[in-house]
């Protein structure tokens, strides 16, 4: 019997028990991939990451649903990651900004992190936008998410967007139009297989106020129906308004989660390539015998 360091930590939140929590196993250099996907199923959270030696960056991470479909990019799962190292002393001081780099499938990206206020901050760079072509069939879209044609505006188009995960980012009418939606599973699938996309974000974005945006996630392809805040979903949203000239400056502040009662604030910058950054409550820490 192997014991790991383990535990829970609520990520893009201020206090416990909001944003979205991330299962976290330490030191899992040992355990195979199928070992990883039932510990991914007993913890039964949106995603598990896994945190090994790396000969290409600081650390290696590995990112797994409950269902034991394998996410990449850089989302909660890694930001959650490296605020469980800062905040248990894994990577020394914090007082001042240090950039540390992780290991995520082929990619190596930069991540800094700086203690601001009592509390521990990460901002990851993900990947450059790459766009592929726009859904045709908007009719099939809306009816997959339980809304009429009308409820989805036309511009910018429902289209896959990528900085390190491929999500179909689809713009509605306002904030309560999102909330509206009701996705049906087998439709939802159904559309996204004509697309590149893994997932499915739909969001409200007021051009009257353009540094802010509201959305929910939808990933029945991974076995992940709702999810709380999704920063390989948030970045490209940024990327993409920002391509479509509608972002007038290089910043958005993204509602997420709020339906589902664990509202979450995910931060991206632009430079030009996404950079997602907010903090973390570890709300368990303990020991995974396996």
């Amino acid at each position: 019997m192997v014991e790991l360091i383990a535990g829970l930590i609520d990520v893009f939140a201020d206090a416990p028990l909001t944003g979205n929590p991330l299962a976290v196993v330490q030191g899992a250099d040992d355990l195979t991939e199928a070992e990883m996907r039932r510990i991914a199923g007993e913890f039964n959270q949106a995603e598990t990451t896994f945190i090994m030696r790396s000969t290409r960056a600081d650390w290696k991470l590995r990112s797994f649903t409950a269902s034991g479909a394998e996410v990449s990019g850089a989302g909660h799962n890694a930001l959650g990651a490296w605020l469980w190292l800062g905040e248990h002393g894994d990577l020394g001081s914090l007082a001042t900004a240090r950039i540390f780099h992780q290991e995520i499938g082929a990619d190596v990206l930069p991540i800094e992190l700086a203690m601001i206020g009592g509390q521990i901050h990460g901002r990851m760079r993900q990947s450059s936008l790459k766009l592929s072509a726009p859904l045709d069939d908007v009719p099939a879209l809306a009816a997959a998410l339980g809304l009429d044609r009308c409820d989805l505006l036309a511009e910018p188009r429902p289209r896959p967007a990528d900085t390190g995960a491929a999500h179909l980012m689809v713009r509605l009418q306002d904030a309560a139009t999102v909330d509206r939606a009701r996705p049906d599973a087998g439709k939802l699938l159904a559309v996204l297989k004509q697309t590149a996309a893994e997932g499915c974000y739909v969001y409200a974005f007021d051009a009257e106020a353009p540094g802010t945006a509201y959305a929910r996630f939808f990933n029945p392809t991974v076995g992940l129906w709702e999810d709380a805040a999704t920063g390989t979903a948030a970045g490209p949203l940024a990327a993409y308004l920002a391509a479509s000239g509608y972002l007038k400056g290089n910043e958005l502040a993204i509602e997420q989660g709020t339906k589902m009662g664990r509202r979450s604030i995910l931060r991206v910058r632009l430079t030009p390539d996404p950079e997602l950054s907010g903090a973390g409550v570890v709300v368990l820490r303990g020991v995974l015998r396996v």
